[in-house]
C-alpha cells in the first residue's frame, strides 16, 4: 500500500483514503479495509498545518479526515465509511456487520458510543480540576458500560472480529494516556475490555493500523504545546 501525496491521487486510484497517522478515526477506517482484503491508496494529510486542497474539496463540511474516495466520490464520517465498504465490497472475504437487522442495528449503536471514549477523554487532558474530574469520571462510566456490554464475549459482536471491535480498537492506544491524566487504572475500571484489547491487537489488521501508546502519548504532548496548555 502506498501513501500519495494530498492533491496527487483522485484520479489516479479506485480508492483512497485520506487520512492521518495518528488518527484513530483513519484507523478503524484502514482496519475495515485490511479485515475486508480491499487494496487502496493511503494520502496522508496534515490536520496541524495548510490543509489540502482535495481535503477541502472531498469534505468541505467538516473539513476533517477521514475521507474514502471511491471512483473519486468522496464518503465522510468513519462509521458511515466502515458500512459503505460492506455495501459496495459485499464479494470481499467478509463482512464487518451481522446479516440479522436487530444485531447490525445494536452493532451500530454500539460502535457510534464508542465515541465517547475519544470525547471525554480528550477533556481529560485538556482540562483540569473539577472539569478534569468530571470528564474522567465520565470516561470511566463509558468504560464500565463497555465492559457490561462485552460481558464473557471473545468480540463485542460474539467469537468473530466485527464492526463495534474494528470501531473500538483504536482507542486502546490512546487509554494509557487517558489512565495517566485521569488517574485511574483501566484494569481495575473495565477489565474486559483490557483483556479485549490484548485479543485484538494479536490481529495483523490491527498491529499494521495502530502507533504504539507512548507515540499517542507524544502526540498528546504536541498538542497540548500547540494549545498552550501546561
Amino acid at each position: 500500500m502506498a501513501t500519495a501525496a494530498a492533491d496527487d491521487v483522485e484520479t489516479k486510484n479506485d480508492l483512497v483514503l485520506l487520512d492521518f497517522w495518528v488518527s484513530p478515526f483513519g484507523q478503524r477506517c484502514r482496519i475495515a479495509l485490511a479485515e475486508k482484503g480491499i487494496p487502496y491508496e493511503h494520502s496522508e494529510q496534515d490536520l496541524l498545518g495548510k490543509k489540502s486542497d482535495l481535503l477541502l474539496k472531498s469534505n468541505p463540511i467538516h473539513k476533517k479526515i477521514p475521507v474514502l474516495l471511491h471512483a473519486g466520490r468522496p464518503i465522510c464520517e468513519s462509521l458511515v465509511i466502515l458500512s459503505y465498504l460492506d455495501d459496495a465490497f459485499p464479494s470481499s472475504t467478509r463482512d464487518l456487520l451481522p446479516s440479522d437487522p436487530y444485531a447490525r442495528a445494536q452493532a451500530r449503536f454500539w460502535a457510534a458510543y464508542t465515541d465517547k471514549i475519544y470525547e471525554a477523554g480528550t477533556r481529560v487532558w485538556k482540562l483540569k480540576g473539577d472539569a478534569r474530574a468530571q470528564a474522567r469520571d465520565e470516561l470511566v462510566q463509558v468504560l464500565r458500560n463497555l465492559d457490561g456490554e462485552l460481558g464473557g464475549k471473545e468480540f463485542f459482536g460474539g467469537e468473530e472480529f466485527g464492526f463495534v471491535d474494528v470501531a473500538a480498537v483504536p482507542f486502546v492506544a490512546w487509554l494509557p494516556s487517558y489512565e495517566r491524566y485521569g488517574e485511574f487504572a483501566l484494569e481495575e475500571v473495565a477489565p474486559r475490555v483490557a483483556a479485549w484489547g490484548r485479543r485484538c491487537a494479536e490481529r495483523e489488521s490491527v498491529a499494521k493500523s495502530l502507533h504504539p501508546p507512548e507515540k499517542v502519548d507524544e502526540f498528546i504532548t504536541l498538542l497540548k504545546k500547540i494549545f498552550g496548555i501546561e
